[in-house]
């Protein structure tokens, strides 16, 4: 029978029966009062060998629920591994084992190992070579070393299964089998998820004995800090939603979820054609490409990440000022998971939700589940837009520091040149210089918002305004998926043809053997008469006017290949 467990809360780390050395560790990383899952897990495991279920999200603090105790009951002077920790991801990995160096700095007899695939065997071959009570690993590169006989798990005490729904899902069940069958039947199990599935149940009932099962609130603890925000909006207009939460917000630092590899790149794709400062973390990217994509997402120079759930985990910053659900999740739960990203180290976060007509139950399925609430508000106009960034930009030039010694000497001839403009006038040209691709990017952005019955969404009534393409010409080019062309290099192409980045480009379909874009249409003539002097990829390029074409839509399978794409150009 499975029991919960009822203690007294300590309220201080000091309050646990911890090694001094580990204790003066976290308290220079400003360890203070305990987590909930630190309060239950940490006193359990310091005086008990009964397996553990914990159910707790990222951002709970698990790592030190689990890892101090680790640490404090290692014998140092056993150099074999005592301890293994299996979870899903590289990053989440090497994030524990970091962890875990900075509690045990002051215990240097205590070594440990990470394990993971991406990275040279043989250097981790060498490393656990030299003994490692505790090792840190992905099941897929931690069975590998069991294989190759690197390993050895016989006089392993402790087993902590981090992440267990996550690495259920991304199909190590048998990795997990294969491992633990070559533990001892004595050892303790301590299992964290965030979910308990069906897989994960089933889990626990066959390599655990009598666990005691904890539970910490749902929310992560930072969600008091977490404004939950939803858009009602039609499906197409999603990506166009992004791109206004982000030119609305300036100095957004934030992670836009969506459910699969291939809409993620569609997504990132779209942000960066479209001048956003943006990129993508997918199970597809190989190691060293999520490597650097992570880190200039930490470094900031990456302000929106395009992530699955599962790629994000292990991605731990703790200043993100937005969580966009490009798409509500499946699990109820995961978006607790999602939310929690935001809102952390006491700051304020903001997780918003783009949702259909036909998500208003999910909405509050969510609500009642998590304990929280939505604030139903409106996508911004482009009016709204227009306004924060004129006067974001006028607060910028109003606070910026004044250099006199390096701008002096150039003052006279700056002077000289403007003498002719008077205040106001200098005034208007400096904001339109610098704002005038706004106002016309959103002199004729329609409001996308849903509103009325939703009965009417689905017929096209109101809230449902299509995005115009006023002022655009369609265009015909005979390349497509075959010719490796994506949206990036087509527009490349039509600047290279226009021999200028300037002109506006609107929609853009990519087909298998052609594709269609809109661009402006005082452009056309320059675009027709230097296109059919191109060629790409070894193909003498054809561009003409979209009705002129019709036979080459003429395809019985054209709805297998075609892919759309929004990528109006940013202002």
């Amino acid at each position: 029978m499975k029991h919960h467990q009822q203690q007294s809360r300590p309220e201080k780390f000091s309050q646990f029966l911890l090694k001094g050395e580990l204790l003066k560790a976290i308290s220079e990383l400003g360890f203070e009062k305990p987590t909930p899952i630190q309060e239950k897990v940490i006193p359990h495991l310091l005086s008990s060998e009964q397996d553990l279920i914990a159910s707790a999200q990222t951002g709970t603090g698990k790592t030190a629920a689990f890892g101090l105790p680790l640490l404090n009951l290692i014998d140092e002077t056993d150099r074999g591994t005592q301890a293994i920790i299996l979870c899903p991801t590289r990053e989440l990995c090497i994030q524990i084992a970091g962890d875990l160096g900075k509690y045990s700095k002051y215990i240097p007899a205590i070594k440990i190992v990470a394990v993971y695939g991406g990275a040279r065997i043989d250097v981790q071959m060498r490393a656990l070579k030299k003994g490692a009570q505790i090792v840190i690993g992905t099941p897929g590169r931690t069975r590998d070393m069991l294989k190759r006989g690197k390993l050895r798990l016989d006089n392993v005490r402790r087993v902590v299964l981090d992440e267990a729904d996550e690495m259920l899902s991304m199909g190590f069940k048998e990795d997990l089998e294969a491992i633990l069958s070559q533990t001892q039947e004595s050892r303790q199990t301590l299992l964290f998820s965030a979910t308990m599935s069906r897989r994960v149940v089933a889990l626990t009932d066959m390599y655990m004995n009598n666990p005691l099962e904890i539970a910490v609130a749902r929310i992560n603890l930072a969600a008091a800090n977490v404004k939950h925000v939803f858009y009602l909006v039609q499906a197409r207009d999603r990506y166009e939603t992004v791109k206004r939460i982000a030119d609305i917000n300036p100095d957004i630092y934030g992670i836009v979820f969506c459910r699969t590899r291939k809409e993620t790149q569609e997504v990132a794709n779209r942000l960066m054609i479209d001048n956003y400062n943006a990129d993508t973390l997918h199970g597809d990217l190989s190691q060293a490409q999520r490597d650097e994509v992570m880190d200039r997402f930490r470094r900031r120079q990456i302000q929106l990440l395009v992530a699955t759930d599962v790629a994000a985990r292990g991605l731990d910053v703790d200043d993100l000022t937005h969580v966009i659900n490009y798409n509500l999740p499946d699990d109820d739960e995961i978006y607790i998971h999602r939310s929690g990203r935001t809102g952390r180290a006491g700051k304020k976060g903001i997780s918003i939700a783009i949702a259909h007509s036909r998500e208003t139950r999910k909405i509050r399925d969510i609500e009642q589940k998590a304990g929280i609430s939505f604030s139903k508000e409106l996508v911004p106009t482009g009016l709204d837009i227009c306004q924060k960034r004129l006067f974001a930009l006028i607060n910028k030039i109003e606070n910026i520091e004044v250099n006199e010694a390096q701008i002096g000497p150039f003052l006279p001839a700056i002077q000289e040149k403007l003498a002719w403009l008077d205040r106001d006038q200098l005034i208007k040209h400096f904001v339109s210089a610098e704002f005038n691709r706004y106002l016309s990017y959103y002199e004729n952005a329609p409001d996308i918002n849903l509103t009325g019955h939703p009965k009417d969404f689905k017929k096209g009534r109101r809230g449902t305004a299509s995005r115009p393409s006023r002022g655009f010409k369609r265009f015909y080019v005979n390349l497509g998926f075959k010719h490796k062309i994506n949206p990036a290099k087509l527009i490349g192409l039509v600047n290279e043809c226009l021999r200028s980045n300037e002109a506006p480009i609107g929609h853009i379909e990519i087909l298998k053997n052609f594709s269609f874009i809109e661009v402006d249409a005082s452009f056309a003539a320059q675009l027709i008469e230097a296109g059919h002097k191109k060629k790409y990829a070894g193909v003498k390029v054809v561009i003409d006017p979209a009705a002129d074409k019709p036979e080459h839509s003429k395809n019985p399978r054209k709805k297998k290949y075609k892919k759309k794409y929004s990528s109006r150009k940013k202002r």
